[in-house]
């Protein structure tokens, strides 16, 4: 069986690994930029409960691989809140989008962070010197100059969390890799298979990487055609 064979016949089982993919990542990262916005803010706060929470959260999740977040959340936490809850339990996806959203958000936090630090102070005083509560200056004046920074590091996270979406399969969730597998299963066409996986993935990538470089071209972040 050649490549193209291979293709056609698995060709309904990519589609719908794909399309668990994209929506495991996109509803990932949706709730990840949030999660990432509301500790940037809680790590940058002078209230030193809300700043501890924020600095081990980003820790934890930044010092342990996701495959291990992956099954504490899949497994670990069920079986203790089962003490409590009988009964209680993740699905495979919830537990998939659950993982990937707390591992980018500590990455988009330190992404926040480091984007609301790169805006020069004096913007802050300025807001202040118009007699904006400090709050409202962050909201008003800080908040969306740093969010203009961050977009093209926020879009690499993104791609980031599609590719970690791949060691979901682990615990069974039904994403493009996990159909591949399957399909290797049942044929033994391993090469093939994960050739053209991996293409898909590439093709994925690439075309979320031009879309990514036309967004720093059109805020001045790239190089000017």
């Amino acid at each position: 069986m050649d490549f193209y064979g291979v293709l056609t016949n698995m060709y309904p089982m990519l589609l719908d690994g794909l399309v668990m993919t994209l929506e495991t990542s996109l509803l990932a990262i949706l709730i990840a930029f949030f999660l990432g916005l509301l500790s940037c803010v809680m790590g940058m706060s002078r209230i030193v409960p809300l700043a501890l929470i924020s600095k081990f959260y980003v820790w934890v999740i930044r010092g342990t691989p996701f495959i291990v977040q992956l099954f504490i959340i899949k497994y670990g936490i069920p079986q203790v809140v089962q003490l409590w809850a009988p009964g209680f339990n993740f699905t495979i996806f919830q537990a998939a989008v659950a993982t990937l959203a707390l591992n980018a958000g500590a990455y988009m936090s330190e992404i926040f962070r480091g984007s609301i630090q790169a805006i020069d102070p004096g913007q802050m005083e300025a807001a202040r010197s118009l007699g904006l509560p400090k709050t409202r200056a962050m909201i008003k004046v800080i908040l969306p100059q740093a969010l203009k920074i961050s977009i093209p590091m926020l879009c690499n996270q993104f791609i980031i969390s599609l590719k970690d979406s791949s060691l979901a399969q682990v615990i069974g969730l039904p994403e493009l890799f996990y159909q591949g597998k399957i399909y290797v299963g049942r044929t033994f066409r391993s090469f093939e298979t994960y050739i053209i996986v991996g293409c898909v993935y590439l093709i994925i990538i690439t075309i979320l990487s031009y879309i990514i470089k036309r967004i720093e071209r059109n805020l001045d972040y790239g190089k000017k055609s």
